[in-house]
């Protein structure tokens, strides 16, 4: 049995804190989470997030946008209405946008100092995931420094933040991609203490593939198979610990954003 805290359990731990903090502080001010393509997926996450705000005391508004009345500079301009005003304390452009829609600059136009979602180049905050796993990864007192970690993906919304992250922290990252060759993951992955992956192919990693006994396996995909939640690696390979699909990453990711948006009023 390892020692790593339930990632629930964890979740719930921080949540409490961070009501602590908007009590404290009074932070009244909102999260404004814009959305535009619904779908049962989309409309889950920006649901998991809303009920996330009222768990903790924070404010929050959605804007959904209809792709027959709205365009891509609507959506520039709403932002930027958005950037100026005093009631708003942060800012989400929940994704995917329209067929079409430039991501880039839709997710530039917010204000650094808004983008709790970390995706501005000028961001000062980490994107969620990555945030997510490393203050879950150092509240368990994880030892980064001369490590060896391997990154599954090359995104940049998870695997290339996340890399520069762990490279920070002293690690010796490898990043591997679709033109690896299986016989080198594999060997990469024998020598990791931590692995990070991120692809979105259910259960790629399985028990064919050899893991060290201390390593850490962070799922950040999600799939779903025959109507269940399925992660990129199986949930019960041998390894010290595998953080669970669901009920995971997603959790910290959640998390991370509800860390960005504190931070974002403590300027």
């Amino acid at each position: 049995m390892n020692n790593m805290k339930i990632i629930k359990e964890y979740v719930l731990e921080q949540k409490n804190l961070i009501k602590k903090t908007v009590e404290k502080y009074q932070i009244n001010k909102k999260l404004v989470i814009i959305q535009s393509v619904s779908d049962g997926a989309t409309n889950a996450y920006v649901k998991g997030k809303c009920k996330d705000c009222d768990e903790v005391g924070i404010a929050h508004e959605v804007i959904r946008l209809d792709e027959s009345a709205h365009d891509i500079d609507y959506l520039v301009n709403l932002i930027k209405k958005l950037n100026i005003d005093e009631t708003v304390g942060g800012i989400i452009v929940q994704l995917p946008l329209f067929d079409g829609w430039d991501v880039e600059r839709v997710q530039n136009a917010i204000d650094p100092r808004l983008d709790i979602d970390g995706f501005h180049k000028l961001t000062k905050f980490l994107p969620a995931t990555p945030r997510g796993m490393i203050d879950y990864l150092n509240d368990n007192d994880f030892s980064f420094t001369g490590k060896n970690a391997v990154v599954i993906g090359r995104s940049e919304i998870v695997g290339r933040p996340m890399a520069k992250i762990l490279l920070d922290l002293n690690m010796n990252v490898t990043i591997t991609h679709s033109k690896t060759t299986n016989s080198d993951l594999r060997h990469y992955l024998e020598n990791a203490d931590l692995v990070v992956i991120a692809i979105g192919k259910a259960n790629f990693l399985d028990k064919t593939y050899k893991f060290k006994e201390n390593a850490v396996i962070l799922d950040v995909g999600i799939s779903r198979i025959d109507g269940h939640l399925v992660g990129d690696c199986e949930n019960d390979v041998q390894c010290y610990f595998k953080s669970p699909v669901p009920g995971g990453v997603g959790l910290l990711t959640r998390l991370g954003l509800l860390k960005n948006f504190i931070d974002a009023q403590m300027e």
